[in-house]
């Protein structure tokens, strides 16, 4: 070895690092992946949303909302309080739930068929059902009148209002059509003809039938007895009977009304002729659950007995009924 230098520095020592690399660090679990499943199952179901909201209608998306609802569960109730064997009921007691055993499958919950169901009617309410028989009861009326020239002008006399009461069929007075001779209750040959065709209409169906009479505003000579009240009424009643007499049974009718002037066509002018009309109504079979119409009131209803039969001709001037 050779001698160190007098002035030369100490040797340094030599260091080796010896590194030794590890594996990677523990298992991350997957966390991740599981959120981003759940990401991706929202974003499928919400662009499953969007298109069901476009592609479907009113009606369709109300059954959509009332399928997702949550069931109305309701426990049993109104039975004693024990829960044993048979629950607090003996083998001979009746079912004292709000429907059947044997609809529920079960006697310790009740579960509604749907939002809007029933017992018996499996969630289609009478509301619907009238609305569906009125629809088809104007096309079979448009139907048998277009049939003839003639039955297209009566037609034309026609108008159908949904109010409170029912479907309200107006055979409304024009120029040239009348339903009654003048200031009397005999009914002309083409309203005989007008309401024969109503009566077919309407006699398979199970609503109940209101009949109401209207005149105009023109008013009677001093000291006659009769009046536009009387009038209104007895043609109420003739053109009750002229649907009696064309196979509507008589239960059907619950009331008919003489209203006089006070429900005007046209309230612009009193005197019009289409303010003198008959309106046949419909009745809703559900009077109890009745869908409330906008602008609709309850018509005033005459009681006062009248005379059955014809009225005799007034002299003309005396009133403007026709």
């Amino acid at each position: 070895m050779a001698a160190k230098a007098k002035n030369e520095p100490p040797p340094q020592p030599i260091i080796v690092k010896k590194i030794i690399e590890e594996g990677h660090g523990g298992h991350h679990g997957g966390a991740w992946k599981v959120a981003y499943a759940d990401f991706v199952t929202a974003m499928m179901a919400f662009f499953l949303m969007m298109w069901l909201l476009g592609a479907t209608d009113e009606k369709k998306r109300k059954a959509l909302a009332d399928y997702f609802t949550p069931t109305l569960v309701e426990m049993k109730q109104a039975s004693a309080g024990s829960d044993g064997m048979f629950g607090g009921d003996s083998l001979m007691s009746k079912d004292n739930y709000p429907t059947k055993a044997s609809q529920t499958g079960t006697r310790s919950m009740t579960i509604p068929r749907d939002a809007t169901g029933t017992n018996d009617r499996g969630g289609k309410d009478d509301i619907d059902r009238d609305r569906e028989a009125f629809e088809e009861l104007k096309k079979i009326l448009k139907e048998r009148l277009e049939q003839t020239e003639a039955g297209a002008n009566l037609y034309k006399n026609l108008s159908f209002v949904e109010t409170e009461d029912g479907l309200r069929i107006n055979m409304v007075d024009q120029s040239d059509f009348s339903m009654f001779m003048l200031a009397t209750d005999i009914l002309t040959p083409k309203a005989e003809q007008l309401i024969r065709e109503i009566g077919k209409a309407v006699i398979d169906l199970p609503n109940n039938i209101i009949v109401r009479g209207h005149t105009d505003s023109l008013p009677y000579a001093s000291g006659k007895t009769m009046n536009n009240w009387k009038l209104s009424t007895a043609r109420a009643e003739a053109t009750r009977t002229a649907l009696l007499m064309n196979a509507v049974p008589a239960r059907r009718f619950s009331r008919i009304e003489g209203v006089a002037d006070r429900e005007p066509f046209n309230p612009r002018d009193k005197y019009d002729s289409r303010n003198r009309r008959m309106a046949v109504t419909l009745a809703w079979r559900n009077n109890g659950n009745r869908p409330a119409i906008a602008g609709t009131q309850r018509p005033e209803v005459i009681r006062k007995p009248v005379p059955l039969g014809q009225i005799s001709a007034l002299q003309a001037g005396n009133g403007g009924q026709p």
